[in-house]
């Protein structure tokens, strides 16, 4: 079974080529990062536990305000109201999320430095639930799963990918689209929000590193009609090369899709390490250079 990471960063269109996957002709299981993210973070989840106990204190308005007595008047068509009531408040009310954002997102120290925290707290739990979603759609005989991961690169994720596609867009564009999508955003948290991601450019650069037929770069500054012809055009070649290799190794045994799973990892890994030792030259001889 073939894992296409699909990522990209804030407001490039990545959410509308998941849900071009997801329909036909494609018809590909999606298991989406941020989907997974908000549920391991849910009220009474062991995620949000730690959330509280790590930024409770640096973040007064954390938690969404307790809601309203009126709210919690049964209705004749819901006996069972105030029970269901009476769970939510045992496990805790629901995070502020324009909050905790406006505590993570940025440049300055104290913004990166929680930002690296909540990420060690959220990404493990999202692998295992990410672990589980793709035995589940294996055992279900897919030939290819697409795996929604945003920080696909800074969650160390891609070894495990041998296809990646990622969906580009201009700094502006991203912009537009973000304050369009999100309106409640000021413009200075929009550009932090942007900002707080590794640059599309560093992305593009990574993705075509992969090489031919394993990184895929698709600039979606255009209409809907274009992205979606570039995406079928880079399924087609996805789907003359993996197609009908997964179909036999999953037809000749588990054994076998093991064997070619850890080595499609280790290639994954090797990438992965020749790009950070890239990264270091270059930073060396960058600082030569001054």
């Amino acid at each position: 079974m073939l894992l296409l990471a699909l990522t990209g960063s804030l407001a490039t269109g990545k959410s509308t080529v998941s849900t071009l996957l997801s329909q036909p002709p494609y018809s590909l299981p999606i298991i989406d990062a941020d989907l997974l993210a908000r549920r391991v973070v849910e009220p009474g989840t062991r995620g949000y536990k730690q959330i509280l106990k790590h930024f409770s204190a640096t973040t007064p308005d954390l938690l969404l305000p307790p809601e309203s007595p009126s709210t919690d008047t049964p209705t004749s068509n819901n006996a069972s109201l105030p029970h269901q009531k009476n769970k939510k408040a045992e496990r805790g009310r629901p995070l502020n999320r324009p909050a905790l954002g406006r505590r993570i997102f940025g440049s300055t120290p104290s913004r990166i430095r929680a930002r690296k925290t909540l990420n060690s707290i959220i990404h493990p739990l999202v692998r295992l639930e990410i672990a589980k979603s793709i035995l589940y759609h294996f055992l279900l005989g897919h030939w290819a799963i697409v795996l929604d991961i945003p920080l696909l690169y800074d969650s160390g994720l891609d070894i495990f990918c041998p296809v990646v596609l990622m969906i580009a867009a201009s700094p502006e564009i991203q912009l537009s689209r973000l304050r369009a999508r999100d309106p409640h955003l000021s413009e200075k948290e929009a550009r932090d929000r942007v900002a707080s991601q590794s640059a599309v450019g560093g992305k593009v650069a990574r993705t075509e590193a992969r090489g031919v037929g394993r990184g895929f770069v698709v600039w979606n500054d255009g209409t809907r009609e274009e992205l979606a012809g570039e995406v079928g055009r880079v399924m087609r070649e996805v789907e003359r090369g993996r197609r009908g290799v997964w179909r036999w190794v999953f037809w000749v045994g588990w054994p076998v899709a093991v064997v070619w799973g850890m080595w499609e990892v280790w290639r994954g890994w090797s990438g992965r390490r020749e790009w950070e030792k890239g990264e270091r030259d270059r930073e060396r001889e960058g600082k030569k250079g001054k």
